[in-house]
C-alpha cells in the first residue's frame, strides 16, 4: 500500500470530523491569552497571501527557540505523519505547524502556569477536572521526545525521524496505544498532546503560526475572520470567497 492510499482515509476523517465544528478549540487546553504571547509582531505577517500559493511552512527561515535540532527533527517528522500532505492539500508540515509548537513551547500554556498544579493527579478524571499530569507540555516534549528516540534506536537502530513514513506511522500508532512503557512519561499524554497541539495548530489563526496559507481553514471551508456572513447561513449552499486572517491574510 503507498502512503498516498494510507494517508487518504485520514485526511477525509480530518475533514468530514471538523466540519461541524471549523476551528479546533484551544480553551480546554488552558492556551487562553497566552497565544497572543507567541504571535510575531511582524509586517510581513500581515500581507495578504498570494492567490494559489503554496505556504512555506516546512520550518524553512524558521528556527526554534526551545526545541533542540534533534527534537525540531522529531516534531517535524511526526506532525508530518499526522496530517499527511496529499492531493487534497499541504499538511502539517506545509502549514506551520511546527512553529506552531514551538512557539507555544515559550508561553504560560507550555510551563503550566495557567492551571492549578498541586495535584493530586488522576490519569483517568474526567476532562472537566482540568490537567491531570505533575509534568507540564514543554516538560512532556522533551521527556517524550527523547523516550521516543531511544525506543526508536532500541527498536529500529535509528531514531524517529530516520524512519521511513510507514514505520513512522507504525511507531506513532504504539505511542498512541500507549504500548511503549516509558519511565520519564507515559507514551500515551505525550502522544494525544502531540495530536492536540498538531490540530490547533492546523486550524488556529495564522497569527499564531500555523495555519499558513489558512490551509486549514480552506480544507473544511471556515471563512475565518470575516466582519459578516450572516446572509450565507440559511442558502443552503457553499460560502464562495475565501478564509481570511485576524492579520487581514486571505486564502
Amino acid at each position: 500500500m503507498s502512503d498516498q492510499d494510507r494517508d487518504n482515509p485520514r485526511r477525509e476523517f480530518l475533514r468530514k470530523s471538523l466540519t461541524l465544528i471549523p476551528v479546533v478549540t484551544v480553551a480546554s487546553t488552558g492556551l487562553g491569552g497566552s497565544l497572543l504571547a507567541a504571535a510575531p509582531e511582524t509586517a510581513a505577517a500581515a500581507t495578504p497571501a498570494t492567490p494559489g500559493k503554496q505556504p512555506a511552512g516546512s520550518g524553512q527561515g524558521y528556527e526554534p527557540g526551545y526545541f533542540t535540532a534533534e527534537e525540531w527533527a522529531f516534531i517535524k517528522a511526526a506532525v508530518e505523519r499526522l496530517i499527511p500532505a496529499d492531493e487534497m492539500g499541504p499538511g502539517a508540515l506545509e502549514a506551520g505547524v511546527p512553529e506552531y509548537i514551538d512557539r507555544q513551547m515559550n508561553t504560560p500554556y507550555a510551563a503550566g502556569a495557567l492551571w492549578y498544579m498541586q495535584g493530586p493527579f488522576k490519569a483517568d478524571a474526567a476532562p472537566e477536572m482540568g490537567w491531570q499530569s505533575k509534568l507540564v507540555p514543554k516538560d512532556i516534549y522533551r521527556r517524550g521526545i527523547a523516550a521516543t528516540d531511544a525506543w526508536c534506536k532500541e527498536l529500529k537502530g535509528q531514531t524517529f525521524a530516520a524512519q521511513d513514513s510507514a514505520t513512522r506511522d507504525d511507531l506513532l500508532k504504539q505511542l498512541e496505544a500507549g504500548t511503549p512503557q516509558f519511565d520519564a512519561v507515559p507514551a500515551k499524554l505525550f502522544f494525544n498532546l502531540l495530536l492536540q497541539n498538531t490540530k490547533e495548530g492546523f486550524f488556529s489563526d495564522p497569527i499564531h503560526g500555523g495555519n499558513k496559507g489558512l490551509v486549514g481553514w480552506t480544507l473544511i471551508g471556515f471563512p475565518g475572520a470575516r466582519a459578516d456572513f450572516m446572509d450565507w447561513v440559511e442558502r443552503n449552499e457553499q460560502y464562495p470567497f475565501p478564509a481570511v486572517s485576524i492579520r487581514g491574510e486571505r486564502a
